[in-house]
């Protein structure tokens, strides 16, 4: 893999971890965006529907953080979406922050997905979603419950606009993306925590979040209106 390297318009890099069923292509735009605003960017690819989340964690993302974690570089920030976060929350459990910078996760499942306790005893939904999907549960021995709170600078944001009527309508209590209710994005410790008009795939798209994403990066906090 290559490393990491600095250029005249950015000393910060921003490494992007797309969701489960998804590859990097998914977070181009915000990897357009990201870049045309002076951030170095290093877009992810594993292999998110065959392994657990801790293997995905430490052979895919570890070695990144390590090659970025050069002497030019002064910040290593994360935006993530959906499952991505919980990678992050898994490489912060284990491993010391190197060249300390924010996390803006997207339509994360830090508690957990209802969607995930209705499905995950189907066949069919390990064979499309694999051992990391069957992780993603609301119960206390779930991935997400069981790595607790953050302590590093996080930003939330959530959707609450649904295409797939089945998800929310029979599954998910209350305001939702189709795959995550906007409850249960939250986590302890957050520092910030924003809602949009978007849907669960489509969130990486969206103007305001890519502003926002932008916002909390070089703050710490969501931008208004929101």
């Amino acid at each position: 893999m290559e490393s990491c390297t600095t250029s005249d318009a950015a000393t910060e890099i921003v490494i992007l971890l797309h969701g489960l069923c998804r590859t990097p292509r998914s977070m181009a735009p915000l990897e357009k965006h990201l870049s045309a605003r002076g951030y170095q960017v290093r877009n992810i690819a594993y292999p998110s529907r065959h392994l657990p989340i801790h293997r995905l964690s430490e052979d895919y993302l570890v070695p990144v953080v390590q090659k970025c974690a050069t002497p030019e570089i002064t910040r290593i920030h994360f935006v993530t979406h959906s499952m991505g976060g919980i990678l992050v929350r898994d490489y912060f459990a284990h491993h010391d922050a190197l060249k300390p910078g924010r996390v803006v996760m997207l339509g994360p499942p830090n508690q957990g997905s209802e969607v995930v306790d209705a499905l995950r005893t189907l066949g069919l939904f390990h064979k499309l979603n694999g051992p990391a999907g069957s992780e993603l549960g609301t119960g206390p021995d779930s991935t997400p419950n069981r790595l607790g709170p953050v302590r590093f600078p996080l930003g939330i944001i959530a959707g609450d606009r649904s295409i797939n009527w089945i998800n929310s309508g029979l599954m998910i209590r209350g305001a939702n993306d189709g795959k995550v209710s906007v409850e249960r994005t939250k986590i302890g410790g957050m520092t910030d925590h924003v809602v949009v008009h978007a849907t669960h795939p489509l969130l990486m798209r969206n103007r305001n979040v890519m502003a926002q994403v932008v916002a909390f990066l070089k703050t710490g906090s969501f931008s208004a209106p929101r």
